[in-house]
């Protein structure tokens, strides 16, 4: 997931003629400790994703640092973001537009990214509503380990 301030990259947002006025802004949700995680694995947000954001334990792999990304977008956690992005590409803030709400994940690839491995692949879609409008992102995003931490370097948006 890549939107950022200060670059090129930013969020595809859904066209519609009653875009403007299909709904407010609407606040981030809440996600609780106990609350199921948002990156849709089977575990609560707290002993999931929760605790990378806090900055308990680190992500192990690629796919679960994508994961706690798409989360950190979810509860709106730019130091999250900022701090798992690589320092040659990290923008110096995080845009989140309180008309997008975040809604579901899939991954659908990971290349490599495991313990054993120093880069790594996953391509994911990512389900919103922008003012009430669905839509997904498509996007592949690359990963590597910097000082044994898993951090996310860049994306493609894909078809």
């Amino acid at each position: 997931m890549s939107r950022r301030t200060g670059g090129r990259r930013t969020t595809p947002r859904p066209t519609s003629r009653n875009a403007r006025s299909a709904g407010r802004p609407q606040p981030a949700p809440e996600v609780r400790p106990d609350t199921p995680c948002p990156c849709g694995l089977p575990a609560p947000y707290g002993s999931c994703c929760g605790r990378f954001h806090t900055g308990e334990t680190l992500a192990p792999t690629a796919g679960l640092l994508m994961r706690s990304r798409y989360c950190a977008f979810v509860v709106r956690d730019e130091q999250y973001l900022l701090r798992t992005w690589a320092p040659a590409t990290r923008p110096r803030g995080v845009d989140f537009d309180p008309a997008m709400r975040w809604t579901g994940l899939e991954i659908t690839d990971t290349t490599d990214g495991t313990l054993f491995h120093t880069t790594g692949t996953v391509t994911f879609v990512a389900h919103y509503t922008h003012q009430g409008e669905p839509g997904a992102l498509r996007e592949q995003s690359r990963f590597e380990k910097a000082d044994g931490a898993w951090v996310y370097v860049d994306g493609t948006f894909t078809d």
